[in-house]
C-alpha cells in the first residue's frame, strides 16, 4: 500500500507542476507580439500538455487503487466526496487547458494575459482544498 501511495503522490506532484506552468505559458502567449516567440511558446505548451496528461491518468489510477483498500470507509466519508469533487474540477481544468492550447495553436484564442493570470490561480486553490481534505479530514 505504501508503494501505491508513493506513486500516487509522485504523479500528483508531477501533474501539478505541469498544471501550474502551462497557464503561465498561456500568459506569455497572450502577451507576445513576436511570431518566433509565439511559435516557440506554442510548441512548449503542446509538449507540456502531452507530457502531463499521462500524469493525470496515473494520479487517478493510483488514487483509486489506494482507495480500493478501504472502499467502504472512503465511500462513507464526506471529506472524500468533497476531495473527489475537487479532483473532478481539476480534471475539467486540465481539459480546458488542452482546449486553450489548441486555440493558441490555431490562432483563435482571444483571452487576455490578465484572464490567464487569474486562470492560473485556480489549481492552487484546488490543491490547497484537496490537501486540507486529505490530511485534516474536516468532516
Amino acid at each position: 500500500m505504501l508503494w501505491i501511495k508513493t506513486f500516487h503522490i509522485f504523479f500528483m506532484v508531477a501533474w501539478f507542476a505541469g498544471i501550474f506552468y502551462l497557464p503561465r505559458i498561456f500568459v506569455n502567449l497572450a502577451m507576445t507580439e513576436n511570431d518566433g516567440a509565439f511559435n516557440q511558446l506554442n510548441i512548449m505548451a503542446r509538449k507540456l500538455y502531452r507530457f502531463i496528461t499521462p500524469f493525470m491518468v496515473l494520479t487517478v489510477i493510483f488514487g483509486l487503487w489506494l482507495a480500493s483498500y478501504n472502499w467502504s470507509y472512503y465511500m462513507s466519508s464526506g471529506w472524500f466526496h468533497a476531495k473527489m469533487t475537487l479532483i473532478v474540477l481539476l480534471i475539467i481544468y486540465h481539459f480546458i487547458c488542452g482546449m486553450y492550447q489548441k486555440q493558441f495553436a490555431d490562432g483563435t484564442c482571444n483571452k487576455s494575459h490578465t484572464y490567464f493570470r487569474v486562470f492560473n490561480e485556480l489549481p492552487v486553490l484546488i490543491l490547497l482544498g484537496a490537501l486540507i481534505l486529505a490530511i485534516v479530514k474536516p468532516f
